[in-house]
């Protein structure tokens, strides 16, 4: 198993581009079961790009959600997992081998289907022992993704935005996933004794104070994910827009202010003086729950929601790509990155800048797309295969064997 990654955040938030060569994240082997339209499916790889091309509703995207069901939460679609299952399959799993921090691991996981007693449950496997925690998967794979969905992120609600910021911030603190999760099974506990009328102040207040702790790790992991996203942008090359960014809450703008500890009693304070409006909404009225991602344009001074989906779509790219080299100067490691159908939205210059930046940095980056033409500038260095019928086959005129 990987060192944690906690061990290797002890760097300055600067990162080292000068540094040699970090090591790219990688699958070499990938096989689903009875996942989406996959009955079997295995996939052997080298550590180099990887180009996905066939039609629409070919089973592309689905390759892709099993890889990142290989890092905590739900995958690229927040999909239900029993409805991830196959038609007529029992459960599903994902397995991989990932090349990683140190060295090749086997990971696993997939849904094992309830007996009629025991409800369906999702495992964890990580080089060959079960793990209790699918938080634990931050620590062997680190995994980034663009979809079409999230084209409308920047105009969607706080949600969706505050998961890609909570999943770029994996990438620099591997318990952040522990912690979010931790989190919202507290909100949830003591939203379920306040909807119940269960008034036992200290039960509450034990659960107050939890819910404070996680709330000021979490916005504190975010603050600094974001400043080390800026430094990441400033190192873009400018084929994509450079951004301003910044965690706006209530618990995010106390820590200008106040320390942690102060911080953490005062949020303790006004979770128990809502607690009647809170039994009553079913949710918490103050937390770092409601946070959101803002993302400004920097060059036109420009709210994102406010530029046009080519330019909202370049910021994207960009912070991701921010994210990348972060982790590749901070952590020794780039991430895998998952990129579906993300050349069909760009221009001929920013096709070729972001095959120029995933060259650079040498990420096993995997992406999609109908138009095969779209991805030449991949040619000779990528691996290419052609999806159809169920079935992936590689292509003979991609990267070379």
């Amino acid at each position: 198993m990987s060192v944690a990654l906690s061990q290797r955040h002890a760097v300055a938030a600067a990162a080292d581009f000068s540094a040699p060569a970090p090591r790219a994240l990688a699958l070499t082997r990938l096989t689903l079961a009875d996942f989406r339209s996959y009955a079997r499916l295995k996939i052997t790889l080298t550590a180099q790009p990887v180009v996905l091309t066939g039609d629409n509703g070919a089973g592309k995207t689905n390759i892709l959600e099993a890889i990142s069901f290989l890092s905590p939460g739900r995958g690229l679609r927040q999909a239900a997992l029993a409805d991830v299952t196959r038609r007529g399959g029992a459960g599903w799993a994902v397995a991989a081998t990932v090349h990683g921090y140190d060295g090749a691991v086997d990971v696993g996981t997939g849904l094992v289907a309830g007996d009629g007693v025991a409800a369906a449950r999702r495992t964890v496997r990580i080089g060959g022992t079960a793990i209790g925690q699918q938080s634990r998967l931050a620590s062997v794979a680190q995994v980034t993704w663009l979809t079409p969905a999230m084209d409308r992120l920047f105009i969607e609600t706080a949600p969706s935005r505050r998961r890609f910021l909570d999943r770029l911030t994996y990438g620099f603190d591997n318990g952040h996933a522990r912690r979010v999760a931790a989190y919202e099974r507290v909100m949830r506990q003591r939203s379920k004794l306040l909807r119940t009328g269960v008034d036992d102040p200290r039960w509450l207040g034990a659960l107050e104070e939890t819910m404070a702790e996680h709330a000021v790790a979490i916005a504190a992991a975010r603050r600094d994910a974001v400043f080390r996203l800026e430094g990441g942008l400033r190192a873009s090359t400018g084929a994509f827009p450079a951004a301003l960014l910044a965690v706006e809450g209530w618990v995010e703008a106390a820590l200008d202010r106040d320390s942690a500890l102060g911080v953490e009693h005062a949020l303790r304070d006004k979770l128990a003086q809502a607690r009647p409006i809170d039994a009553e909404t079913g949710g918490a009225a103050h937390g770092v729950h409601r946070s959101d991602f803002a993302v400004r344009h920097a060059d036109k001074d420009m709210q994102a929601a406010a530029c046009s989906t080519g330019e909202q779509k370049a910021l994207l790219i960009a912070i991701v790509l921010a994210q990348a080299r972060i982790m590749a100067g901070a952590v020794g490691a780039v991430p895998m990155l998952l990129l579906d159908e993300v050349v069909a939205h760009l221009d001929r210059r920013r096709r070729r800048a972001l095959c120029a930046e995933l060259r650079a940095l040498g990420a096993q980056a995997w992406l999609t797309g109908t138009d095969r033409a779209l991805f030449a500038d991949l040619d000779g260095w990528a691996q290419f295969f052609n999806v159809s019928g169920g079935t992936v086959a590689v292509e003979t005129n991609g990267l070379a064997s």
